[in-house]
């Protein structure tokens, strides 16, 4: 699985200067250890997200996350025999509500490290964050998990006024 996503992170083509440096630090981090899935190595994980956009591509699904306090895609971590793409499916699944995702591009949508600050008895930590473009119907129910404060379609062009995450801004960007 480790070859395959190092793999893939090479063919990937990032958006800007930025992101590139993002991709190189996910496969130092690959190639320097073994314990990438899960939560298993204390300085960083491999996390899987979903990038969930409607079917006219105006809105896209945002998590008011619980532990971090702000609006974000949905993800999170790998379980250890998990691929990544998985993971996102599974996550974007259980922090939604939703009963499917279709997958709108084949391959890596975008990526993105950022520290995760020291928690509780959780030491600050990585997480190297793999993301996939998905598309969901925008009419159907939604269900806040015990990950978030609320879920929320957000219009395209009103994103501003729910974040300032250069990511998530940058997933926008991507989107034309």
């Amino acid at each position: 699985m480790k070859t395959e996503l190092i793999a893939a992170l090479k063919r990937y083509r990032a958006f800007d200067l930025q992101e590139r440096d993002m991709v190189t630090k996910t496969i130092e981090y690959l190639k320097s250890t073994d314990d990438y899935l899960g939560k298993v190595n204390p300085k960083g994980h491999i996390t899987g997200s979903a990038w969930i956009v409607n079917k006219t591509r105006d809105k896209v699904l945002l998590t008011h996350h619980l532990k971090l306090n702000i609006w974000v895609q949905l993800g999170g971590h790998t379980e250890l025999d998990e691929s990544v793409e998985s993971s996102a499916y599974r996550e974007g699944i259980e922090e939604s509500g939703l009963e499917y995702l279709t997958l709108v591009e084949e391959g890596i949508y975008d990526v993105d490290v950022h520290l995760i600050p020291k928690r509780k008895s959780e030491q600050a930590h990585y997480h190297y964050d793999i993301r996939f473009i998905y598309e969901a119907d925008d009419r159907g129910p939604l269900k806040v998990s015990d990950e978030s404060h609320d879920l929320k379609w957000v219009p395209v062009n009103k994103i501003e006024e729910y974040t300032k995450e250069r990511s998530v801004i940058r997933m926008i960007e991507k989107m034309g």
